[in-house]
C-alpha cells in the first residue's frame, strides 16, 4: 500500500517538479544590434555578417561580393578553416574585403548548463568549456589570418547572462544582428531574397557562408543585387560602432 502511494504521489508531482525546473533554467538570450544611422553618409548602410559554421565552402557568394565589392565580416569556426583551405584562401586574398572573426572552435551554443540544447546542439558544461570553446577557436582565426579576432558569436546565436559575463571577460564583444537573413541556410531562396531585400538602414544583417547545396546563397545574391540597385552602403563590423543592442529573451 506504501509503494503505491509513494508511485502515486511522484506521478502526481511530476510536473511541478518539470514546471519548476523549466522556471528556473537560465533564459536564452539573443542580441539584437544595430549600426548608428547614416545621415552622414547619405545612403542607407548596413553591415554583412557571414557565419561560417561547419561545412563547406560557398564561393558563389563569396565571388559575387568580390566581383560587387561588398565588404563582410566572416565568424569563422575552427572546424570550418581547417575544413576549407581554399575558402580561406580566396578570403585571405581580399583582406580588403574581408575581415574573420571568431565563431567558436566546434559551434557549440553559448549556453551554459549540462543538458541545455537549441536546434538539436548542446550546450556547455560549463564556463571553462565555454572559454575554451571561444579561445580555440580565436587562437585558430589568430594563427590563419595574424590578427586575432576582436568580435565572438556562439552558435545559433544565444547566450545567457553567464555566458555573456565570461565572454566580455575575456575581452570579446559579442556580435548580435537585426536581420536574421537565412534561417541557418534553411530558407528557400525566395524568402532569403525577400528578408534581404527589407533590410532598413542600420541592420546587421546574419546570413551563412557554409552551405552551397542550398537555395540560400542565391537568395542572398538575389536580396543583396536588390540592396547595392536601391543605392545601400555596405560595410565591416570592424569599421564602424554598433549602436547600443536591444536584448530579446526567449524562454
Amino acid at each position: 500500500m506504501v509503494r503505491q502511494f509513494m508511485a502515486l504521489l511522484c506521478v502526481l508531482c511530476a510536473p511541478l517538479v518539470a514546471n519548476a525546473a523549466a522556471a528556473s533554467a537560465p533564459v536564452a538570450i539573443e542580441l539584437h544590434q544595430w549600426l548608428p544611422l547614416s545621415a552622414i553618409a547619405h545612403a542607407p548602410t548596413v553591415a554583412l555578417t557571414l557565419d561560417a559554421c561547419g561545412g563547406e565552402f560557398d564561393r558563389g557568394v563569396v565571388q559575387f561580393l568580390i566581383e560587387r565589392r561588398i565588404p563582410a565580416t566572416v565568424f569563422a569556426t575552427q572546424r570550418w578553416l581547417v575544413r576549407n583551405p581554399d575558402g580561406l584562401h580566396t578570403l585571405l586574398e581580399h583582406r580588403d574585403l574581408f575581415e574573420i572573426e571568431d565563431h567558436g572552435a566546434n559551434h557549440v551554443p553559448a549556453l551554459i548548463g549540462i543538458g541545455r540544447k537549441v536546434y538539436g546542439l548542446a550546450g556547455e558544461r560549463d564556463v571553462a568549456h565555454l572559454r575554451s570553446e571561444i579561445e580555440t577557436g580565436a587562437e585558430a582565426v589568430a594563427s590563419a589570418t595574424g590578427v586575432r579576432p576582436h568580435w565572438y558569436r556562439g552558435a545559433a546565436a544565444l547566450y545567457d547572462e553567464q555566458s555573456l559575463h565570461a565572454i566580455a571577460a575575456l575581452g570579446y564583444r559579442v556580435a548580435g544582428f537585426s536581420l536574421n537573413a537565412d534561417a541557418g541556410a534553411t530558407l528557400s531562396r525566395h524568402e532569403v531574397s525577400a528578408r534581404v531585400r527589407a533590410a532598413r538602414d542600420g541592420d546587421v544583417i546574419l546570413a551563412h557562408v557554409n552551405k552551397p547545396r542550398t537555395q540560400a546563397g542565391a537568395g542572398l545574391i538575389d536580396g543583396l543585387t536588390a540592396l547595392c540597385e536601391r543605392g545601400y552602403r555596405f560595410v565591416r563590423l570592424g569599421d564602424t560602432t554598433l549602436a547600443p543592442s536591444l536584448v530579446a529573451q526567449q524562454k
